[in-house]
């Protein structure tokens, strides 16, 4: 038992390893490598894992933990300004989408019960995916990822209605009294359900039960748990701070279950009520290796549910099936986006976002099995057509990527060509870097003529009174037109590092009159500028930096004017060390040693015991 535990998490782990990175480094995100990675290892390839089924409920625990770190960054104040999406955005598309399915459904055959139970299970979106893509693209606070997180919550929370409807609705079907034993669930895992079902409360008792389980838990957060939380932290055991985090969600996830409510809402309630608390972040960071380890586990085990078989017998069915879901429900969300007004192209990745069908689809068809409402004959091909709609969403998303949104890219918009003004400067790129220097030369009057690349950038800063011409910085017929043949000095104060090379090249041949001033990412970068012999280049960021650790310094009770001298002597040396490492700058050996020597040479002349304020140390020989 031990050892097929063990056997079973290598390959799990194995198989993750290797398929997601390379899945990810392929444009396809990490969810399309763990579905591959669960179809080559499930039973329809090679059958490494026997029962993904029980993997499956295990495994949907990382989409409770997942819904509970979305309540932590939501606080109440936010969910009640989301009231309209929430109940209208995601309201609609649940009711236009089960009702157009359901449809369907009964147009091919399917008996009302029937089609109805399909309606709701394919309504719904998949929490997981959708959310693991907006979190890998950023767009969680976007429109488009605000609007689909208000569809997905609704559906989170109607689901449970959904599952209440269920009984209600196999009153309409024909007596089935073998389904159980048909579907897999032998008399034990029922009988096992009937005793779940006394222990809970029924009618009038179950919604007081909900009312005071919920409202203690709001209390419960409020009152008790901060406490707790902060005699934990008291103790600094940083286990028991982890431990009582996955208390908290095992806990909601229990309350819901006994009443037969949706766990991940329990945990996304939870998540909400401590949203306030000071110990959010801490829970976050206790909880997230967790939702990932489960939310892989999760995805892989929808890839392993996956009935090749099925696919493979009924390919044309399948597949028609698949993609008048997709677009079913893509037109369902789009129309309901149109009514709520979002943006056209967000609309369509709102809409492709959550068009496939969700993980609490298999939930429902497990419950209408129980219920005989449907056989296990007829929910095996529904719940291949969800994994496969699941597992086609990240793809969905690059067509989106690659096709739909260059449609919508605004040509760039260009300024005007650049004129000879006779100016004696002309700095070369106006980002961060060019606007400082030109606002320092201004203060002198010298005459200045900018030029940029970006004619969005160019609109932009017109606002606020800059002159700035437009194009590309290193065609060298651009740059005499613009006066470099006169000018006296050239700042390259671009970003782009091989264009900046580039560029001092090419100045360096035909202006030699002029002084070259670059800009330089990096040390590498400060190698290649010094070989085309600029006149000086500077590190963009290194002066902030001493800037930070002379601050620090202060802090720490070194005087200013010490303080400065040191962080003087510093940059000195390492601009010489930069000259005196350009010849070797392709020999790590020698780069380490000179590295080292520097190290000990700074820590002789700039130690505390070495340096009196007023002085700067001078190189010396090594």
């Amino acid at each position: 038992m031990d050892g097929s535990l063990l056997a079973s998490v290598f390959i799990f782990l194995a198989a993750a390893s290797l398929l997601v990175p390379l899945s990810k480094l392929s444009g396809l995100g990490s969810v399309i490598g763990y579905l591959v990675a669960g179809v080559i290892i499930g039973p329809g390839v090679l059958k490494l894992i026997s029962d993904p089924e029980t993997i499956l409920h295990f495994s949907e625990f990382g989409v409770v933990m997942m819904l509970f770190l979305i309540g932590l960054e939501l606080k109440p104040s936010s969910l009640w300004d989301m009231r309209r999406k929430l109940l209208g955005l995601g309201g609609l598309q649940v009711g236009l989408t089960t009702a157009a399915v359901t449809l369907v459904a009964v147009l091919l055959g399917r008996p009302i019960y029937e089609a109805l139970t399909i309606g709701m299970a394919l309504s719904l979106s998949s929490t997981a995916i959708a959310l693991q893509i907006m979190g890998e693209r950023k767009m969680t606070l976007s429109p488009e990822g605000r609007s689909g997180f208000a569809v997905l919550l609704f559906q989170d929370v109607i689901v449970i209605a959904m599952i209440a409807v269920l009984p209600l609705l196999a009153t309409l079907a024909p007596d089935m009294p073998s389904l159980h034993e048909a579907s897999g669930h032998g008399g034990g895992d029922h009988g096992s359900s009937d005793h779940a079902a006394m222990a809970r409360p029924q009618g009038l008792w179950l919604a007081c039960a909900i009312v005071a389980v919920f409202g203690g838990m709001i209390i419960a957060g409020r009152v008790l748990l901060r406490p707790v939380f902060r005699l934990i932290a008291r103790s600094k055991v940083r286990e028991t701070f982890t431990a009582m985090a996955l208390l908290l969600v095992v806990g909601a996830a229990l309350l819901m279950n006994w009443l037969g409510l949706s766990a991940a809402l329990g945990a996304f309630i939870a998540g909400v009520v401590l949203a306030d608390s000071e110990f959010r972040h801490q829970l976050e960071r206790d909880i997230e290796p967790f939702k990932a380890l489960l939310l892989g586990l999760f995805f892989m085990s929808v890839g392993m549910s996956l009935d090749l078989s099925i696919i493979a017998n009924y390919p044309l069915q399948i597949v028609g099936a698949v993609v008048g879901l997709l677009a079913l429900k893509f037109l369902v969300l789009f129309a309901v986006g149109s009514i709520f007004k979002i943006d056209l192209r967000e609309r369509y990745l709102f809409s492709l976002l959550l068009c496939q069908a969700g993980e609490f689809g298999f939930v429902l068809f497990q419950f209408a099995v129980t219920e005989g409402l449907m056989s296990a004959a007829q929910v095996s091909p529904l719940n291949t057509i969800i994994a496969l709609s699941m597992a086609l969403t990240p793809l969905l998303i690059i067509v989106f990527d690659r096709v739909i949104a260059p449609r919508f890219s605004v040509p760039k918009k260009t300024g005007d060509a650049p004129q000879n003004e006779g100016a004696s400067v002309l700095i070369l790129g106006f980002g961060r870097v060019g606007q400082v220097a030109s606002r320092l030369l201004k203060t002198q009057e010298f005459s200045i003529t900018v030029i940029d690349h970006d004619g969005d950038h160019i609109e932009f800063v017109k606002q606020f009174g800059h002159r700035v011409f437009y194009g590309d910085v290193s065609d060298v017929d651009l740059l005499h037109v613009a006066g470099a043949d006169t000018a006296s000095v050239i700042i390259i104060a671009i970003d782009d590092v091989d264009k900046t090379t580039e560029t001092a090249h090419a100045i360096k041949e035909h202006f030699p009159q002029a002084k070259i001033v670059a800009r330089a990412r990096n040390r590498t970068h400060m190698f290649a500028l010094l070989g085309a012999n600029v006149d000086f280049a500077e590190r963009e960021t290194i002066r902030g930096a001493l800037a930070m650790g002379r601050k620090t310094l202060e802090m720490l009770g070194v005087s200013p004017a010490r303080a400065q001298h040191i962080s003087d002597g510093f940059l000195a040396y390492d601009f010489k060390l930069v000259q005196e490492s350009l010849e070797i700058q392709n020999d790590m050996d020698a780069l380490s040693d000179k590295a080292k020597s520097a190290e000990r040479f700074l820590r002789e002349t700039l130690g505390a015991d070495n340096l009196r304020d007023g002085e700067v140390p001078d190189r010396s020989s090594d």
